[in-house]
Parts: C-alpha cells; structure tokens; sequence
C-alpha cells in the first residue's frame, strides 16, 4: 500500500471543514466480509468516518463522500442483488455529484461485468478487484485528485501486501486470511478465475495477528481460506495447515478457533487428530459435499467419491465428540437425473448434516460446466430444492433437541431484538443461542442451560 498517497490524502480531508464519510456495503462470503474490513482499514487512515450506512432505507447515505460495493461472483443471484443496490446509488450521485462510487470484489475481476458496468452504471467513479486492493489507495486518489475515472482492472497484481489497515466489525468477533485464491478449478466455480491461483500468507505474520487478537481480548477467530487445508507457508512449504494451528492454540486465553472453508480431498488425518483434542478449538466444521453422486462429483471435479466423503464424516464424528457438521449442496447440476438428486437426499439423511446451504446450480460464465447441456427444468430444479430443505428441516430440528437438558458455553454477541430483554450467541458447534440477559453481556462467554431445541436455534436459561 502506498503510504505516502494515504497521508496526502489524510492531511487534505484533515483541512476540510467536517471530516467526510464513507460507507462500504458488502455482498459475499466471509472473504468478501474480511476484505471490506481492509478497504474501510484504508478509508479511515486516509481520514474518512466510516459509518455502516446501507443502500436502502438510509436517507444519510446522500451525504456520504465516498459509498462503495464489494461484490460476490459465485451465484447469479449474488450478482443481480449487487447491480440493483449499486443502481439505487444513481439516485444519491444525482443529488450529490461529489460523492465518490466505487464498485469493488469479485464481480469486477470478469470482463464482461466491467463492461456492462461501463455501458450501464455510467455513474460509477471506479472499479478494484479482488487482487488490487493493496492499489486502492492509488486508484483513489486518480479519482479524488485528478479526477480521472479508474473502469478497468489492468492493476491486477497478486500480491500480498501485509502492511494494510483493518478496521474490524466486531470487538469480540475477527475474521483472519490465511491465504487467497484456489487452485481446484471446480467446474461450476469461478473462484479461480476471479480470486487467482492460491498465495499464502506467511506464517510468522499470521501468528503475529491472532496473538495480538486474542490479547486483545477477541474470542471468535475465524481463519479463513478459499481453501484452508491448502495452507502452506511461503517460506517453508514443510509448514502446512495442522502446523499453524498447532502453534495458534498455545497462545493462552478463552476464545473459540475456527476455520473455512476446507475442501474434503485435502484434510488430512492429522488435522482431525488434532480436533479430536479439542482445547481452543471450536466444535465445528463446513465441508462442502455438493453432490451425493459419483458421476456428479466427477462432472463437477471435486476430486472425492461419495464413500471417501461418508468415510471422512465417520471419521471426524468418531474423533471429534459431538462435532458439528455443515455443508453446502448444488441441486440441479447439469445433467442431473432425479436418481442422481435421491443419492444426495441419501448422504444428507446418512450424514446428519446439522445444517446445510443449498444452492440450484448457477452457471457461471468461462467455467467449464458452462459448456454442459441443461435439460432440467426449473420447476424440476426448485422442486428438488423444497425437497432438500424439507429434509434437512426435519434433520436439523432433531438436532438441536438433542440439546435440551445440556448447559453450553456461548459467545454473546448481540440483542436477540431491541428492547426484548433477550440475547442471542453462538455456542462452539456454531448454532445460535437466545437467553434472557442484559445487554452488558455481549461480548463475554455465559453457560447457557437449554430448554428448548428448535429448528432455528437453541432457547435455554443463562446459569
């Protein structure tokens, strides 16, 4: 990051009258979450006020200097939703022409979305991708100094830059990249192409940061990873994943320590030995089946069969006590039979997901599924989609009855609703909690005893 652009840029807002404001409005994983985090760290060390104005129903926004939108790129949804919040912004550069727009993330790393944000969003200032955010200080200042519109992405550069700002979401709460982009080149994903190939933080750096959290006081550290198994220190390939987490673990304190998301080809034993031993660690883990057939996983490239993913949650669930398992799952993938979707019913009911994501499948621009032929209709699709979440309802409410009667640790992190007189946590399995309790508690770990398991949430009683 450029500091010497940061200063210039912090001494003229320091000038101005009132100190301007900024807001960036995120749309993603928590890669995207994490990555806002950094470009709000920038914002504020070049002398913004950064407020968590949304685009919809904030009538302050209007009176923001600078609004950015960070984007997400893996589901068409996620697309469409940003493009209509960043539309809206139209409305408030109309009445307020100084005020800056940027569009950042993933969406903007595909040619083709930087040229229709040309053609349609002629209002937007500039665009950064996921690989440029260290350059943001510089676009910013082409924009803000020279007035110069920044709509292309040729400032790609993979770099690392481990000097930049982080103004975190939380007191209590931090995300931590261990490393960026992914090289598994699933069929359907666009992660690769937009996020790169994977780089590595270093290890020492990483350390560095999660003792200085937990010192601080954090309680929930989330690592995170488009693949974190993957993780291997740039300047000894020796030191992989299980090697950073062992050294993480002996910084003393009280805090839950998580990571996402692992790829099941790639965890080995060792890791789940490792978990069996519990300590620090939170008692939960994602793992992105997808599919529950062979010849899907195949076409999809995952790189596991169906008996390989069964194997590894028998594995965990036989080492790790009454470990958390969630997932995500793709109904509708091209070419998908309707025997193919019972043997992802089948794994999910065998399974005993604790709670899943499911998606119908989105095609992505330049994936290789792209080229697959589609013959399932959409009702087939959203009609096997209601089947899925019917069943894992049913999975997940048993669940969580089985913790009636049993006292947990949670994380309290907020007002269940305003003025209610109830809270709302996360336990070490990651499921929510809501208890009666004042609002001085959040923040702090409380043992809850459960009352009531429900297909949301555990309901219980602080002790």
């Amino acid at each position: 990051m450029n500091r010497e652009i940061v200063n210039i840029i912090k001494q003229q807002n320091g000038e101005k009258p009132k100190k301007p404001k900024a807001c960036v409005v995120t749309f993603g994983c928590q890669q995207n979450e994490s990555d806002s985090e950094k470009i709000k760290g920038i914002l504020e060390a070049m002398g913004y006020d950064i407020t968590d104005a949304d685009i919809t129903g904030d009538l302050t926004l209007g009176a923001h200097d600078v609004v950015i939108v960070n984007t997400c790129a893996v589901r068409e949804h996620a697309e469409l939703k940003a493009f209509s919040r960043a539309g809206q912004l139209k409305h408030y550069k109309d009445k307020n022409k100084e005020m800056l727009v940027g569009i950042c993330g993933c969406m903007v790393e595909q040619a083709h979305i930087l040229e229709y944000i040309k053609k349609s969003f002629a209002f937007v200032d500039f665009i950064f991708g996921t690989r440029s955010i260290h350059k943001f200080p510089e676009i910013f200042y082409e924009v803000l100094v020279n007035k110069n519109k920044i709509l292309t992405n040729e400032n790609i550069e993979e770099l690392i830059d481990e000097e930049l700002p982080v103004r975190r979401g939380s007191a209590f709460k931090a995300w931590v990249s261990v490393m960026y982009g992914c090289d598994n080149f699933c069929s359907y994903c666009v992660v690769p192409h937009v996020r790169g190939g994977e780089r590595s933080r270093s290890g020492d750096k990483i350390l560095e940061e999660t003792r200085s959290l937990i010192l601080s006081g954090y309680k929930d550290i989330t690592l995170l990873g488009q693949n974190v198994n993957s993780y291997r220190d740039p300047q000894n390939a020796g030191y992989r994943f299980t090697d950073l987490l062992r050294n993480i673990i002996k910084t003393d304190g009280d805090y839950f320590l998580r990571f996402i998301t692992s790829h099941p080809k790639d965890i080995p034993e060792e890791l789940i030995e490792l978990m069996g031993a519990r300590g620090r660690f939170a008692n939960h883990i994602h793992l992105p089946a997808q599919s529950g057939s062979d010849r899907i996983l195949g076409l999809m490239n995952r790189g596991y069969t169906r008996d390989e993913y069964m194997k590894l949650i028998e594995k965990l669930r036989e080492t790790v006590s009454d470990i958390a398992v969630t997932t995500d799952i793709i109904v509708g993938f091209p070419g998908e039979t309707e025997a193919e979707f019972r043997e992802t019913l089948d794994i999910c009911e065998r399974c005993g997901f604790d709670n899943i994501f499911p998606f119908i499948y989105s095609k992505r621009k330049n994936t290789p599924a792209e080229n697959l032929e589609d013959n399932i209709s959409h009702k087939e699709k959203t009609d096997r989609f209601a089947e899925l979440v019917k069943l894992q309802k049913a999975v997940s409410a048993l669940k969580n009855r089985a913790y009636e009667g049993r006292t947990v640790k949670v994380l309290v992190e907020s007002e269940y609703k305003s003025g209610s007189g109830f809270l709302a946590g996360r336990t070490s399995s990651h499921k929510l909690a809501i208890f009666e309790g004042d609002t001085s508690l959040i923040g702090s770990f409380v043992n809850v005893k459960i009352t009531e398991g429900k297909l949301h949430g555990l309901y219980g009683n602080k002790k």
